[in-house]
C-alpha cells in the first residue's frame, strides 16, 4: 500500500485530485463495446466511460487497460503517436483497482477488440489496496463473506445471485399486488416480541426508559390491521432472532408475511404455490429447480400430507396408538435417537420426531399439515382438537413456508397466550410472550383469515441452487474479528464454510 500512497501524493502535488473528481459517463462499457466500429482501425463516435482498471499492459508504444463497470468491460488504449505521449505515461502510472473516467473515440484493434482510443483520462479514485487476483479471487471462504466487496469485485459472476434475489422479491410483490394485497410497514422495535417462538435481541430505549426488542415476526401487527378494516395486507421486512448460525440460519433475515380476511388454509395453499412458482420463473424459466436437487419440480399443485402420516411412514412409529401414553411415546422416540427436553406431551414428541427425523428426508415440495396445538398457539383448531389448521411447505428437506387458518377467538387466544406465558416463566425463553394489547384487539373482532409466512432467503436459496444462506445474503452475520486487522483474503489459506 505504501507505493500506492506515494503515487496518490504525487498526483496531489501535480494538481490532480486522487479522489473526489466529478465525471459523467455517456455510455456503459457494454454499450460502448457494442457501438464500436466493425472494421479494425476505423474511428467511431466520441464516448466517455468510467470504471475500475482490472488489467494493464503495454506493447510497442501503446498502453492498454481494461476498464470494467457493472455492465462489463471495454479496453482503453493510448498510443505515443497520439500527441506528446502524456496519455501513455498516465496509463503507465495506473494501478490495478484504480477507478478512472475515459474519453475518446470508439474503435476496434487489429485483433478485433472493442476499444476507446483515449483523448483524456481522469483519475476518479486511487485504489490504495489492490483487488483480489482475478484468476484466483478471494481464496479463503470466510473472507469471501467478511469482505464481500472483494469477492464480488474479483468474480462478477457472483453478483448474479443477488440480481436474481432482487427479481425474486419483485416477483413476490407482483403476485401479492395483483391479488389486491396492500404492502405495509410495521415496527421493528417492539416492547413485546411476539408472533413466533424465538429468543429476541434486546435493547434499551433511552428516551422512554424502557426495554425494547427487535421483532421476531410480523404477525401480530399485521393482524391488528385486519381488525382495523384492511382485508389484505403484507410486509416484506428484516426480522431478527437471537439464534445460532448454520447453512440455513442467519439471525437477521428477510421474511414475507401476508394476511387475507375471509381466507383460510386452502386459500393460503393456493397463494403459496403462486408465490413459489413466480420466484422460480424469474430465475429458472419452466419452474424447475437447479440440478443440485434433481427430480424436484416446483410446478403446482403440491401434495399435502399430515404430520401423523409422515411420521408413521418414515419412522414406523404410530402416533395415534401412542398418543394416550406420552411416557411410552417419549421412550419410543428416544429409541430412535430423537432429542427430547423434559416431560413433553404427545404433541410435542410428535413434532420433535417430525422435525428431527422426517423433514430431512422430504424432497418435496409437500405441504405438511395437522400440527399439534402445543406448537401452534396462533392457529385455529381443526376437526381433530389435537391439531390446528396449519401447514408448512417443505422442499429439499427445508421448511420454506408456514401458514395458518388464523385463530380469531379472543377467549381461546387469551388462554393459549397465558399457557405460553407460564412456559416462559418456567424458563422456556422461546415461548410466546403475552401481548395484552393484541388480545384486546381480537376482542374488537377480527374476521376469519388466512395467514402465511415465507422465508425469503431460503426461497432464494431454493430457486438459485445456493447451498448456504450466506451465499444469498450480501453481508451475513460473522463472528467479530478480535486482536487486529483481518488477514489478507488473497493469501490466507482456504477454510471450510460454517
Amino acid at each position: 500500500m505504501g507505493e500506492r500512497r506515494r503515487k496518490a501524493e504525487r498526483l496531489r502535488q501535480s494538481g490532480i485530485l486522487p479522489w473526489g473528481t466529478d465525471f459523467q459517463p455517456s455510455l456503459s462499457s457494454a454499450e460502448a463495446a457494442r457501438r464500436a466500429p466493425a472494421e479494425p482501425g476505423q474511428l467511431g463516435e466520441h464516448a466517455s466511460v468510467a470504471g475500475r482498471i482490472l488489467r494493464l499492459r503495454s506493447s510497442g508504444g501503446i498502453a492498454f487497460a481494461d476498464c470494467s463497470d457493472e455492465s462489463g468491460s471495454i479496453q482503453l488504449m493510448a498510443a505515443r503517436e497520439d500527441g506528446d505521449g502524456t496519455l501513455v505515461e498516465q496509463m503507465e502510472q495506473l494501478d490495478h483497482g484504480d477507478i478512472v473516467g475515459a474519453e475518446g473515440r470508439l474503435t476496434r484493434t487489429r485483433r478485433g477488440e472493442p476499444s476507446v482510443r483515449l483523448e483524456r483520462l481522469t483519475i476518479l479514485a486511487k485504489a490504495l489496496r489492490p483487488p483480489a487476483a482475478k484468476h484466483r479471487g478471494v481464496v479463503d471462504v470466510e473472507q469471501r463473506y467478511r469482505r464481500r466487496y472483494l469477492d464480488l469485485l474479483s468474480d462478477p459472476s457472483r453478483r448474479e445471485i443477488f440480481r436474481q434475489r432482487t427479481e425474486v422479491i419483485r416477483s413476490l410483490r407482483r403476485v401479492l399486488d395483483g391479488r389486491g394485497f396492500m404492502e405495509v410497514e410495521t415496527p421493528i422495535l417492539q416492547p413485546i416480541p411476539g408472533g413466533g417462538e424465538a429468543r429476541p435481541f434486546g435493547t434499551h430505549y433511552n428516551s422512554l426508559d424502557a426495554d425494547f426488542y427487535l421483532r421476531i415476526a410480523l404477525e401480530l401487527h399485521l393482524k391488528r390491521l385486519l381488525v382495523a378494516g384492511f382485508e389484505r395486507v403484507y410486509e416484506i421486512g428484516r426480522t431478527f432472532r437471537n439464534e445460532g448460525l448454520s447453512p440455513r440460519h442467519n439471525p437477521e433475515f428477510t421474511l414475507l408475511e401476508a394476511y387475507q380476511a375471509y381466507g383460510n388454509l386452502d386459500s393460503m395453499r393456493e397463494l403459496c404455490q403462486a408465490l413459489v412458482q413466480a420466484a422460480a420463473e424469474v430465475t429458472r424459466p419452466g419452474a424447475g429447480v437447479p440440478s443440485q436437487q434433481v427430480g424436484i419440480s416446483l410446478d403446482p399443485p403440491y401434495p399435502s400430507r399430515s404430520m401423523v402420516d409422515l411420521v408413521r411412514q418414515h419412522t414406523g412409529l404410530d402416533p395415534d396408538r401412542l398418543w394416550g401414553d406420552p411416557e411410552r411415546f417419549r421412550q419410543e422416540a428416544a429409541r430412535l435417537h430423537v432429542e427430547l427436553a423434559g416431560e413433553l406431551s404427545s404433541g410435542l414428541v410428535l413434532f420433535a420426531v417430525h422435525d428431527q427425523l422426517v423433514v430431512p428426508q422430504l424432497s418435496g415440495p409437500v405441504f405438511v399439515t395437522d400440527y399439534p396445538i402445543e406448537v401452534s398457539p396462533l392457529a385455529r383448531v381443526g376437526r381433530d382438537p389435537r391439531f390446528v389448521e396449519r401447514f408448512e411447505l417443505v422442499v429439499a428437506g427445508r421448511e420454506l413456508a408456514n401458514a395458518f387458518s388464523e385463530l380469531n377467538d379472543p377467549l381461546e387466544q387469551r388462554r393459549r397466550m397465558e399457557e405460553q406465558a407460564r412456559l416462559r416463566a418456567a424458563g422456556d425463553v422461546e415461548a410466546h410472550a403475552f401481548d395484552e394489547d393484541f388480545v384486546q384487539a381480537l376482542e374488537h373482532g377480527m374476521p376469519p383469515a388466512g395467514g402465511i409466512g415465507i422465508g425469503v432467503d431460503r426461497l432464494v436459496m431454493l430457486v438459485t441452487g445456493a447451498q448456504s444462506i450466506r451465499d444469498v445474503l450480501l453481508f451475513p452475520a460473522l463472528r467479530p474479528i478480535r486482536g487486529g486487522e483481518a488477514p489478507d483474503p488473497q493469501t490466507c489459506s482456504p477454510t471450510p464454510p460454517v
